[in-house]
C-alpha cells in the first residue's frame, strides 16, 4: 500500500491508497463490467426469446396442419380403401379419376358459384356495418353485441330457420312472392336460386363477425387524420375511401383471405339444406361443393385415395383464390390511398 501526494494550482491534493495488484478499470457508472459471456448468453436471448414465444403455435400447426397436408398426399398417390387399407402405388392416377368425375366439375362450379354469391356480399356488408358501428351511436355496446348473435347460434338451428325461410312449397318466402304475382321458387330444386339460399345462410352467420373485426381496426385509425382532413374540407365518404380503407388495408386482406378459405370449404350449410335421404347437395348434386364429394369419396364409397386427391386439387383451388384476392385488395387499397 502506498500513498501519493499530488500539487495542483498551489494546492496539495492526497490520493487515498490502493491495493498492490487490485484492479481500478470500471465502468462510466462505477459498476464491474459483466463477463463476455454473460453478455454473448444477453444477446443470444434478445434474439432467439421471440421465436421461442411463438413456437409453440407452430408446433400444433406442424402436427395438426402440416402433417396432416403431407399425408393426405402421400394416401392420394395410392389406392387407398377405408376398409382395406394402403394399396398399390398408382401415381396420378386418383388426380385423372377424380378430374374425369363429371361431378367434380360440376360441384366446383357450385362451390365458386356459392363463393362468389356469399363472400362478396358478406365482406361488403361488413365494412358498411362496422363503419356505422364506428360512429358515437347510442347503445353501441348493444348493437355490436347484436350483429354477433348469429355467428353463436348453432348451423343446424340455422338450416332450421332458413330452411322454414326457403320452402319449396309452403316457405315464407314463397308464400310473400305469391302475395305479390310472383310465381313460387324451386330453392332446393333449381341450380342458382338454391346457390341464393345456401349464400343467405353463410351470410346471415359470418357477416357480423368480418364486422368487428374490421371495427376494430377502424377504431385503430388516428382520430387526427380525419379531423385534419374534415378542416380541408373533405366529406365522410371521401374520409373513409382515403383513410380509412388504406389504413385498415392488413385487416382487409386476413378478411378476405379467411372469407375466401371458408367460402371455398363450405360444408355444413349446403347438407343441412339438403332435403334428400343421400344428402349430397340436392337431387341432381345442384348445389353441391367439393367438400361433399371428397366426403362422399372417402365415407360412402371408402375410397381414400381419390377423397384425398380431390382434397389435394380443392388445396390448389384455394390457393389461387386466395393469392388473387390478395392482389386484389392490395391494389384498391393503394387506389384508395393515392386519391
Amino acid at each position: 500500500m502506498s500513498n501519493s501526494t499530488t500539487s495542483r494550482g498551489g494546492g496539495t491534493q492526497t490520493v487515498s491508497p490502493t491495493r498492490e495488484g487490485s484492479s481500478t478499470a470500471s465502468g462510466p457508472t462505477g459498476r464491474t463490467p459483466r463477463p463476455e459471456w454473460r453478455q454473448r448468453l444477453t444477446r443470444l436471448d434478445v434474439r432467439l426469446s421471440p421465436y421461442l414465444y411463438i413456437s409453440p403455435f407452430f408446433l400444433l400447426f406442424l402436427v395438426v396442419g402440416m402433417f396432416p397436408l403431407a399425408y393426405t398426399a402421400w394416401v392420394s398417390v395410392h389406392d387407398w380403401s377405408l376398409i382395406g387399407g394402403k394399396g398399390e402405388f398408382v401415381g396420378l392416377d386418383n388426380f385423372r379419376e377424380v378430374l374425369g368425375n363429371p361431378y367434380f366439375t360440376k360441384q366446383l362450379v357450385n362451390t365458386i358459384s356459392i363463393f362468389l354469391l356469399s363472400s362478396v356480399p358478406q365482406i361488403v356488408i361488413a365494412v358498411v356495418l362496422a363503419a356505422l358501428l364506428d360512429n358515437q351511436l347510442r347503445g353501441r355496446t348493444f348493437w355490436r353485441m347484436s350483429i354477433l348473435l348469429p355467428f353463436v347460434v348453432s348451423p343446424v338451428a340455422i338450416a332450421i330457420i332458413f330452411g322454414s325461410l326457403y320452402g319449396d312449397r309452403y316457405g315464407l318466402i314463397n308464400e310473400l312472392l305469391g302475395h305479390v304475382g310472383i310465381d313460387p321458387v324451386g330453392w332446393h330444386t333449381e341450380r342458382f336460386a338454391s346457390h341464393v339460399a345456401v349464400a343467405t345462410m353463410v351470410n346471415w352467420r359470418w357477416t357480423g363477425y368480418n364486422a368487428l373485426i374490421l371495427l376494430a381496426a377502424m377504431q385503430a385509425v388516428p382520430r387526427e387524420l380525419y379531423e385534419s382532413a374534415a378542416i380541408d374540407g373533405a366529406g365522410r365518404v371521401r374520409q373513409f375511401v382515403s383513410i380509412t380503407l388504406p389504413m385498415i388495408r392488413p385487416t382487409m386482406i386476413f378478411v378476405v383471405i379467411t372469407s375466401t378459405i371458408g367460402g371455398l370449404q363450405i360444408f355444413a350449410e349446403p347438407r343441412l339444406f339438403d332435403e334428400t335421404n343421400a344428402r349430397n347437395g340436392g337431387s341432381d348434386r345442384q348445389f353441391g361443393t367439393i367438400t361433399m364429394l371428397i366426403y362422399d369419396f372417402g365415407w360412402q364409397l371408402r375410397d381414400l385415395g381419390r377423397a384425398s386427391a380431390t382434397a389435394w386439387l380443392l388445396f390448389v383451388v384455394i390457393c389461387a383464390f386466395g393469392i388473387a384476392n390478395f392482389l386484389l385488395i392490395r391494389r384498391i387499397g393503394a387506389l384508395g390511398g393515392d386519391r
